[in-house]
């Protein structure tokens, strides 16, 4: 048997991941490879996961030019077309050959898995009936409800081509990303399986960094995004909310979750120039980390210790996508911001708000952060964070579901 992952982002990617990794577990004899649409795939390459199909690195929109119509140009520029045509050409050939495939994001690569033939998979990530309907006490219509065939065509986050993609022959699965998406998509004769949202898998501590070497102080994690160098950006606005409160308050920790490919010195330049000392007695943690302080407040800037901080953390301030519905989904309270992009604009910011209902507090600028942050720490209603996160995103342990849906549907018997 042979499976490919298609996916389009990293967030896809990271998700993809952790679904090939326990499918592998039940079907080790599989040949299993990834097709990265968008950017090199590194999540598959750390995984140990072979890619498939041309590879090129990030194109200028880093995979977002849906949100600028000059990014799109400037992919179209760098070769978007002829890459396409090329990883199209690769699907067709993978399903001659007899593989079948795991479609993972949005409707690219749910149409790439059309296009190739094969029968498939979807992982529908990027959509949910929460953009639709963001009222956590919203209803479905009861299907008794009398409702004309337009109205029953368009209420739906997934649009009728969309759909008609996932009610062909050829998809054999979909896997929405939470349980109201996947109550809608059941109107139709779609194949829809509600197991979870596989962002919460591999989310357990790891121990790197522990609260024994921190202050016993409120921890507030610091989440500026991944690509560079839109993070740097979303850093300096961070920074322009959180320093007025190390300058006023009492004592607190804020805790960066770094990615690996940002540069850690660059980041400690740009809180220097904010206010923050550096403080070479940081903690003698076995992960790259870089401390400062500014009065009792401290700054911590930690890379490869990202689930730590999520467990870690009282409250996050967060510029992100997939880091920020990881950690409503361990019930925490988010700030957000919006900042230039590409891929957290305002436009991304507020639609992440209504996804995440009431666990997100966005703020227009910078000089809101205080002011939300000291009303999240008065009073923290951990169970209604807990809840909200629960219900949009699930509960652990979906990717050994899913994976165990796709050896049932795929494993020839035998």
């Amino acid at each position: 048997m042979r499976l490919l992952a298609l996916s389009n982002g990293n967030g896809e990617d990271e998700v993809a991941v952790r679904v090939l990794r326990q499918v592998h577990q039940l079907c080790p004899a599989w040949k299993i490879q990834a097709m990265p649409i968008v950017g090199e795939g590194n999540a598959y390459q750390q995984a140990g996961i072979s890619r498939y199909g041309p590879i090129q690195q990030a194109m200028p929109s880093s995979g977002f030019f849906y949100m600028n119509h000059g990014a799109l140009l400037r992919d179209l520029r760098s070769g978007l077309l002829s890459l396409t045509w090329m990883q199209l050409q690769a699907c067709r050939q993978w399903a001659a050959e007899g593989g079948s495939i795991l479609a993972v994001g949005d409707i690219v690569p749910l149409l790439f898995a059309r296009w190739s033939g094969s029968t498939f998979a979807f992982i529908g990530t990027a959509k949910s009936e929460y953009y639709l309907r963001p009222d956590q006490g919203a209803a479905l219509p009861a299907p008794a409800l009398p409702r004309s065939p337009v109205h029953r065509w368009l209420d739906c986050v997934y649009h009728p081509w969309e759909r008609w993609l996932m009610e062909h022959p050829q998809c054999k699965a979909v896997f929405p990303r939470d349980a109201l998406t996947a109550a809608v998509l059941r109107q139709w004769p779609i194949p829809v399986h509600d197991l979870g949202n596989p962002m919460l898998d591999d989310l357990a501590p790891q121990g790197r960094i522990t609260r024994e070497r921190l202050p016993d102080a409120p921890i507030v994690l610091l989440m500026p995004g991944s690509r560079s160098p839109e993070a740097y950006a979303n850093w300096q606005l961070i920074l322009e909310g959180i320093t007025p409160l190390a300058q006023n308050l009492g004592s607190l920790v804020f805790l960066a979750a770094i990615a690996s490919a940002l540069d850690l010195n660059q980041l400690q330049a740009i809180a220097t120039a904010s206010g923050w000392q550096h403080d070479p007695q940081h903690p003698d943690w076995q992960v790259p980390h870089q401390r400062l302080i500014l009065q009792n407040a401290q700054l911590l800037l930690v890379q490869q210790a990202f689930s730590d901080g999520l467990h870690l953390a009282d409250v996050a301030i967060a510029m992100a996508g997939t880091a920020t519905e990881q950690c409503v989904g361990l019930g925490k309270p988010v700030i957000t911001l919006a900042g230039a992009g590409p891929q957290f604009t305002w436009a991304f910011a507020e639609a992440q708000s209504r996804l995440l209902g009431e666990s997100i507090h966005f703020v227009n600028h910078p000089q809101a952060i205080p002011g939300t942050l000291n009303a999240i720490l008065k009073s923290l209603p951990q169970a209604l964070y807990a809840a909200n996160g629960q219900r949009r995103m699930g509960k652990p342990g979906a990717s050994i579901r899913i994976a165990a849906q796709i050896q049932t549907l795929f494993e020839p018997s035998t």
